[in-house]
Formats: C-alpha cells, sequence, structure tokens
C-alpha cells in the first residue's frame, strides 16, 4: 500500500492529469470527448505517454481503447485488468472514467519505482466509449474486449451522418479488425475499477470511499393515459376524462410506492408530453417515460408490476385508457463477492469503515463482468455532482482511494489467480 506521502503526490498527479486531459475537448465550454473524435485520439495518445512513464507498454486495440501492460515477475504471466473510460458526454466533468484510468496508472508507477512486479501482471484499458454518445450505443469499448459487439453496429451513425464504420477508418482502424480487440478469457484473472460516486451517498455518510454491491439493473418503458379532449370552460368536472389527472395521480403513487419499496430502488419519470397542450383544453392524452432501477432484478420487476397494476386501476376508475411499452431492459450487475471483500478489507485498513452501496450508473464493469470478476471502488464527489461541468473531488479523497486500491491491487497480484 502507498504510504500517505507517496498517495498524496500522486493524488496531486491525479488532479492535474485529469486537467490535462480537459482541456482535449471538441468545445471550449464544458468538456466534451466523444469516440474517435480527434479529442479522443489525443487523450489516447497522452494516457499512453504516462502509461510508459509508469513502466507500461502500451498499444491501442482494434477498436480504440488504450492499453498498456506492466509485466508479471514471469513474463507471461495472467494479468489483473484496471480501467475506466476517457470518453464523455457533452458537457462533462473531468473526472467521470479519467479518474480510474490514471488511478490505475498510479498504483503502477508505485509498483514501477518500487521495482516490484507480481506473479500477475497489471494491464490497464482506457475505454474508447462508455457513454455512448457519438453513436447512442454505450460500452462499445469494453464490449470490443469481451467480443459481444453486434455487427450491427458498425451502421449505427452519428448526427452527421457518419456511421460507426467511416469513424474507424478515419481514426485509421479497420471494421474488418474490430473482433482483433477480444481478448481470451484466460488473459485475465479479475476486473476492478475505480469511479467517481456520481451520487451523494458518501458525502452524506461523511466517507471518501465506498465499495459498490452492484451496478443497477433496470426497466425503462413508454407509457400513456388517453382520455377525452374537451372544452376547459364547458365540461363539469365530474364529467371530465382527463388523462393528465389520471398520469399526475400515477405520479405520486411512483414515488410514494417506491420511497417505501426498497432502500436502493429508484423509479423516475423523466419525460411527460400532455396533447393536445392548449390552456383551454382538457387534456386528451398524456404520454409519459418511466425509469426503475434496482441491484436486483427481482425487486425491481415486483415494483414495476404493482405499478402498472396501479396504473390500470386509476385508469379505470377514471375512464381512460393506459397502455405501456418497455422500451429498455438490462439486468443488474452483482460485483463479485471475493473481489467486493478484497476492496472492503483495504477500505477498511483505509478508513476505519467500509459501506457497501449500489450504483445506479452504469459502467465498463456491465460488460467485463459478462467474462471476468468484477468488482468497484466509489470515491465521493461534491453534492454527488456528474456529468456537469461541476463535477468535483477533493484531491485529500483521491489520496485515500489510491492507498486503497493500492492496497488491494498488491494483494491480489501477489498470487497466480486473483481469485483463490
Amino acid at each position: 500500500m502507498m504510504n500517505q506521502e507517496e498517495a498524496a503526490c500522486a493524488a496531486a498527479r491525479v488532479m492535474a492529469r485529469c486537467d490535462a486531459l480537459a482541456q482535449l475537448s471538441e468545445s471550449t465550454e464544458g468538456l466534451t470527448r466523444v469516440y474517435l473524435s480527434s479529442e479522443h485520439l489525443q487523450a489516447n495518445a497522452l494516457v499512453a505517454q504516462w502509461m510508459q512513464q509508469a513502466g507500461m507498454n502500451t498499444w491501442q486495440d482494434a477498436v480504440g481503447n488504450i492499453c498498456g501492460r506492466y509485466e508479471a515477475a514471469q513474463p507471461g504471466a495472467q494479468a489483473l485488468l484496471l480501467g475506466s473510460h476517457l470518453d464523455t458526454v457533452r458537457n462533462a466533468g473531468r473526472y467521470d472514467g479519467m479518474l480510474g484510468v490514471l488511478a490505475a496508472i498510479e498504483v503502477v508507477d508505485a509498483l514501477n519505482r518500487a521495482g516490484l512486479r507480481g506473479a500477475q501482471a497489471i494491464e490497464i484499458i482506457g475505454f474508447a466509449d462508455e457513454e455512448g454518445t457519438r453513436f447512442n450505443i454505450a460500452l462499445l469499448g469494453s464490449r470490443g474486449l469481451t467480443g459481444s459487439w453486434p455487427a450491427s453496429w458498425l451502421a449505427c451513425e452519428d448526427a452527421q451522418g457518419i456511421s460507426v464504420a467511416q469513424a474507424l477508418a478515419l481514426a485509421g482502424l479497420s471494421a474488418d479488425a474490430i473482433f482483433a480487440a477480444q481478448r481470451p478469457a484466460a488473459d485475465f484473472s479479475a476486473y476492478l475499477e475505480l469511479h467517481i460516486e456520481q451520487g451523494p451517498v458518501l458525502e452524506q455518510e461523511d466517507l471518501a470511499l465506498g465499495v459498490v454491491s452492484a451496478i443497477n439493473g433496470a426497466h425503462r418503458l413508454h407509457a400513456r393515459f388517453t382520455g377525452e379532449a374537451g372544452h376547459a370552460g364547458t365540461v363539469p368536472m365530474r364529467h371530465r376524462r382527463d388523462a393528465l389527472a389520471a398520469a399526475a395521480e400515477w405520479l405520486l403513487f411512483i414515488e410514494q410506492t417506491t420511497q417505501a419499496f426498497a432502500p436502493d430502488i429508484v423509479a423516475t419519470v423523466g419525460t411527460l408530453q400532455c396533447e393536445p397542450g392548449a390552456v383551454n383544453v382538457i387534456p386528451g392524452a398524456v404520454s409519459l417515460t418511466l425509469d426503475i432501477r434496482s441491484p436486483q432484478d427481482e425487486a425491481r420487476d415486483a415494483l414495476l408490476q404493482r405499478l402498472l397494476d396501479q396504473a390500470g386501476e386509476i385508469a379505470a376508475r377514471r375512464g381512460v385508457g393506459f397502455s405501456h411499452e418497455i422500451f429498455y431492459t438490462i439486468a443488474a450487475t452483482p460485483c463479485d463477492e471475493a473481489l467486493r471483500a478484497q476492496l472492503s478489507d483495504a477500505v477498511w485498513e483505509v478508513q476505519g469503515r467500509t459501506l457497501l452501496l449500489p450504483s445506479g450508473a452504469g459502467h465498463d464493469a456491465i460488460a467485463i463482468a459478462e467474462r471476468w470478476p468484477s468488482a468497484m471502488l466509489f470515491v465521493r464527489c461534491a453534492g454527488g455532482i456528474s456529468h456537469h461541468p461541476a463535477e468535483s473531488i477533493a484531491g485529500g479523497d483521491v489520496a485515500q482511494a489510491l492507498r486503497a486500491f493500492s492496497l488491494a491491487v498488491g494483494q491480489l497480484i501477489a498470487r497466480p489467480s486473483a481469485i483463490a
């Protein structure tokens, strides 16, 4: 484990490098760096330099991930995989993704400075596209690694009509070679990802670090209440089939029921369109979206059914119609228990308390966990703000994260397999 002085110096470098990467943006206001853009390729090149300075051999793979390897005591050994992503949403903060890559480099740099090599190698990957900002397909980089990239993705286009295949060619890569990015299962023993929390829990608990229990699964659906439009002045209240009133009752039920259902489940109505949308017309139809997330699939499914049953009851009582369509589902991703325990012990050593919490946001670990045991360490962020220029972390928290992360990594690579 890094001592406090080493961790403080390493944290200062991480913060400075996050600032440097933030300059590689397509916009001057806020940070925007999308997959295979010139800014993304520049970021890859800069991160490769930092990897090399830390004693790693580097390469860019066939889907645009930047990769580095710190060899084991015996060359060719299995590796522990560390990483996160280097792409951003539009008008982003400077720590989401980047922190995990740069912290991993510091862990390797400390080993290199001490002349230490483990029974396992360490590989670090700066994943190319976790956010899905450019082509509206997420986890592109990590799914390249696992070989779970659908061939249909090559035809997806960005807002300028450029396809993924064309973007690869413009970046000097080949659509015909993308499956060369897939790594055999035997290459890695496990995966660890350090990431900002993107939520307020750690701050509320006055803790710098937390260990992720699972990455939430999700259901997303379109829903619609259909009533009858009418004149706002001439239709008596008792005769109305007001779609908005039905939707409003359901929204309140969603909030109250979800709050009482479980502490780690969330439901959000993110959009609502009222038709015909005139000040003097009773709403005849309302369309809305519902997003439900939970670290337990059974709980998520049970809550959804309860909400849908209530929507039907509200609609019948109010004389309106109700319909829904689920357009997106992803299963929860539990973190590996052994790795989670390893991180928990390391966090306990550093801060004297370990907190398990789910991740409400998606991460590259979703894809990686399909093939390799995976776990995540969270770092507190101010106000829980993320995906925004106001995203902020404290250098002292990063130093604590580096101490815990380096301890866990050091213990894992000391044995031939990370999972005993």
